[in-house]
């Protein structure tokens, strides 16, 4: 039986969400434990969130100075393939790190 254009496409794109959301789920291979405080908001990104949005399995988030408020409700709550992170994971200080270096546009050189 021939596969039609439509369900071609629609093949292609579930193997790609999985793709996605398997690689997403499995980004953060260390977790701290309780206690432990992240340098800064750079660190932060780039041990959790560059794993994904650097290479383009997320969308870039960097340098678009995305507000806060919608920076913070994504992390905690997920967003389509994105998985939430619980404060276990990320405490709501460092969440506010996290937000304000996502949101600063870099200066260019």
């Amino acid at each position: 039986m021939k596969k039609t254009k439509l369900e071609n496409i629609a093949s292609g794109f579930i193997l790609a969400i999985a793709f996605a959301a398997s690689n997403a789920w499995s980004a953060p291979e260390e977790i701290p434990g309780r206690g432990f405080v992240w340098k800064d908001g750079a660190e932060i990104y780039a041990k959790i969130c560059a794993y994904c949005h650097e290479a383009h399995v997320g969308p870039p988030i960097r340098n678009r100075e995305l507000p806060t408020g919608y920076i913070r409700t994504v992390v905690r709550n997920g967003s389509r393939a994105m998985p939430a992170f619980r404060s276990s994971e990320i405490d709501d200080e460092s969440l506010v790190k996290l937000a304000d270096f996502i949101s600063k546009k870099e200066a260019k050189h």
